[in-house]
């Protein structure tokens, strides 16, 4: 699936990957955020991605050329998880809109697990 704008001198087409690969670069600048995770969904277990990876951490869909991210993250134990999402939340939708121009309708935070150092 891609994003496209429509302006004077014509379209602009982006492809999701560059979306979700911005959303996970944001994602990582967040204090507290330690990684984004991926659910290995036959045995449940849920894994830290590299710096490569970071797109299989994020979730997108279009409805009303309006997009819903949804973002997979694991958090530093003995962070406030409430205030990293809030944090996330903006910090991602502000990068995605300034980088993109596309419209951000919703973020969901799905916290996968807690990293101990």
């Amino acid at each position: 699936m891609q994003s496209t704008i429509q302006n004077d001198l014509g379209t602009i087409t982006i492809d999701n990957d560059v979306v979700a690969r911005t959303a996970g670069i944001a994602a990582m600048g967040c204090y507290g955020v330690v990684g984004m995770a991926a659910r290995n969904v036959r045995d449940g277990l849920v894994q830290l991605l590299k710096k490569e990876s970071l797109t299989k951490g994020v979730r997108l869909n279009i409805e009303d050329n309006k997009l819903i991210v949804d973002l997979y993250i694991i958090v530093e134990y003995g962070t406030n998880i409430p205030t990293i999402a809030n944090m996330l939340m903006s910090g991602v939708k502000y990068k995605i809109e300034e980088t993109t121009g596309l419209t951000v309708r919703e973020i969901n935070v799905f916290v996968e697990g807690v990293r101990v150092h």
